[in-house]
Order: structure tokens, then sequence, then C-alpha cells
């Protein structure tokens, strides 16, 4: 075929795709109907999760040319653009505008829902609880940093519960105005800069590593001064008018898990975990004690984290288990710990990440 004709043959499949779209968002209208009258949540990951799943296998399965992340990111915008068609869906992020929690944010919710910027941990959960957004996106656990102690600590005091959860693979970007050879500084956060040095010294000998309260201001700086280059989101770098010369290594990524705050747990998915805050006397064997009322009961406890008490007298565990607080087994766990004068405040259940968000 020739070119006209091969562009021909596109303008007719886009013209399908675009009726085929907009019937899919009378469909998805009608789904918004019957989820408002049952007083359902617009957004259920597991349900997300699983169609996903199935387009990437169906898409295997006619070896189709896109790629699993491509068919994940083409049909994310696609759900993006109904989600905002239906109820005007306001996600509260730790910010500023840039930050990685709004690159996660926005590789899992799509462009076209609005984002609400909050400049501490406090506003995204005083804007989920006063219900001026649907759901919050917060670090709460980095691959470098360890556990992010402000996200649980107002967990553990917030009747707020953990709805989803991202798991973020982060690739560092250096942008900047111009080419690499103009440039005698680059600005970012500390702990980042750190991370990356050796990269960044072999990459841009001679430029000095400057460090900044955040890669969204070390973006804006370099919005202004051609001679300097600030590591961060390649989403930062859209935002600011910047372009992406470099792109750190693979073994400089980083991996974070992100949840996603709402005011109720997602509903089972038959693949959740459960978070567990648990209050019990601080002496010896009291953490095993808890441990063995879930290994009775064959409950996997996949991650602890211990985090202090006001009260010296008690300790605090944070304990993510393999499973929905609804089960039956997690149920009797409950009752048996606090048979035993154990503390538990359920923190959320939410579906198991099975797939790396990355950008």
């Amino acid at each position: 075929m020739s070119l006209e004709e091969v562009r021909k043959k596109i303008d007719s499949i886009d013209q399908q795709l675009l009726r085929l779209l907009n019937e899919r968002a009378e469909l998805v209208h009608a789904v918004g109907e019957i989820k408002r009258k049952d007083d359902l949540d617009i957004y259920v990951p597991g349900r997300e999760d699983q169609l996903l799943r199935k387009l990437a296998e169906l898409n295997r399965a006619q070896n189709g040319r896109l790629t699993e992340r491509a068919i994940r990111a083409i049909f994310r915008e696609i759900m993006s653009a109904a989600l905002a068609l239906e109820d005007s869906l306001k996600i509260a992020y730790l910010g500023p505008a840039g930050s990685w929690t709004h690159q996660a944010a926005v590789n899992k919710f799509g462009h076209c829902v609005e984002y609400l910027a909050e400049a501490t941990t406090e506003g995204v959960f005083g804007r989920v609880a006063s219900q001026a957004a649907d759901y919050g996106v917060l670090p709460i656990e980095h691959s470098t940093e360890g556990a992010v102690s402000h996200t649980l600590d107002h967990l553990a005091d917030s009747s707020l519960q953990i709805y989803a959860e991202i798991l973020w693979k982060a690739d560092a970007a250096v942008m900047a105005q111009g080419a690499n050879g103009m440039i005698t500084e680059i600005h970012g956060r500390a702990q980042m800069l750190a991370h990356c040095r050796p990269w960044l010294v072999q990459s841009f000998p001679g430029a000095k590593l400057v460090e900044s309260a955040s890669s969204s201001a070390a973006a804006a700086l370099a919005a202004q001064n051609a001679s300097i280059a600030a590591l961060g989101t390649p989403l930062s770098a859209e935002l600011h008018g910047l372009r992406v010369i470099a792109t750190s290594p693979r073994e400089y990524s980083t991996q974070t898990r992100f949840i996603i705050l709402g005011r109720r747990s997602g509903p089972p998915s038959a693949n959740d975990n459960t978070m567990l805050l648990i209050h019990s006397r601080d002496r010896v064997g009291a953490l095993m004690e808890v441990l063995q009322i879930f290994a009775a009961r064959n409950i996997n406890v996949r991650q602890i984290e211990n985090r202090p008490t006001p009260c010296g007298t008690q300790a605090r565990f944070f304990l993510e288990i393999s499973g929905h607080h609804s089960d039956a087994p997690i149920q009797q766990a409950v009752t048996a710990l606090e048979e035993h004068a154990v503390q538990v405040k359920t923190l959320g259940s939410y579906p198991a990440p099975g797939w790396v968000e990355e950008r």
C-alpha cells in the first residue's frame, strides 16, 4: 500500500475507535447511575486491576504489537476520562505539583481527574476527611528511606482507611532548558542527589550538586536559569516546560509504596492485604504472642513496623497481613487478640498490587 492508503486506513480505524469509546462512555455512565443509587464507590481498584490484567492477556493472545505497559497506559486514560465524566473525581496528594507522589497519582488515575496539591500529610488527611477530595495519595514506604512515619502515625489517629495502594518504580530525570554542556549546577532533593551521585558525577563532570527543598522547587529554578538542571520527575519537566536531558540507569531506580487513602476499606478482590494497628503491653514475648495467633490460623504476616507511643507501657505495631479484614480467619484472629488484652484497629484492606507502576 502507498503512504496515502495507509493513512486512510488509520483514519477509518480512528473513526471506529471514537465511536466505540463514546459507546463505552454511555455504558460507564449507566454503571455510575447504578452505583450512585446503591451508594457504591465509583472507583473500585480490584475491578480496575482485573480489567487491565484481562486486557493484557487478550493482547498477548492476539500477538499484539503493543506492550503490556502500553495497553495499561492507554486504558488507564480511557478509564480516567470515564471517571472524570461520572463524578469529577478529586485526588489530594502530597505536593507540590510535580512531586513523586503527584507523578504516581497521575500514573494511577490518569490525566483527566482533578488533582489537589497539599503541602503536608495532615492536609491530605484533612481533604479526604472533609470530603473535599474523594481519595488521597501518600507515600508509606521508600526502598531507600524505609517506612514513612508521618503517614503511619496519621493512619493510627484517623478514621480514614487505606483503600488501595500503588507500587511505584522511579527513575530520576535530569531536566533543563538547554543542552548538557551548558549545565553548571544540578539541583534536587538531598536524598535523591545522594542516591544518584555516582551517575551524576560521571554524566555531568564539573556540575555542582545543590540540595533543594523539593524536586519541584529545583525544576522551577531550572526554568529560570539555563545553566541549572533539576533532578526530579518527568511530570515536573512537563509542568515547568523543561526538556529531559538524561534519565538515571536502572541500577539507580528506587521503589516506593503509596497508599490511596479513602473513607472506607476497599471491597474484597480475592487477593487482598490488610493493615492492622496492634497495641499490646510492652513486655517480653508480646510480639511473639501476636504472631502466634496469626500463624495458628494460617495467616501470613507480610510486614511489621514498630512505632513509639506516648505511653511507655505499651508497644505499637503496624502489621500488614494477607487477606481481607472480612475474611473469617482474620476476624477470628482479631477476636483472639482482643481476648488477650491486645487492642486492634483495622487501617484498611486493599488489593495486593500485581503490577509495578513506572514512568
